[in-house]
């Protein structure tokens, strides 16, 4: 009897240490999350793109006119 209650335990404990052992992320989760966040940069570029082209470009000629002082 007492056989079949260690090998009955150790069943449970195996199936239990199965659903709640997560570890870490797997190649899945981080493949999902780079897929996101290309996703928003491609977005985020697309819809800001000529906006921040214009402001880099006014900025780019706003210090092109700075005058430097000599020491």
């Amino acid at each position: 009897m007492t056989t079949l209650m260690v090998s009955v335990l150790a069943f449970v404990s195996g199936i239990k240490d199965r659903l709640t052992s997560e570890k870490g992320a797997t190649a899945t989760e981080y493949s999902l999350l780079i897929a996101f966040v290309a996703f928003a940069i491609i977005v985020g570029a697309a819809l800001f793109g000529d906006a921040l082209s214009k402001w880099f470009s006014d900025l780019g000629t706003e210090v092109g006119t700075w005058v430097t002082k000599a020491p």
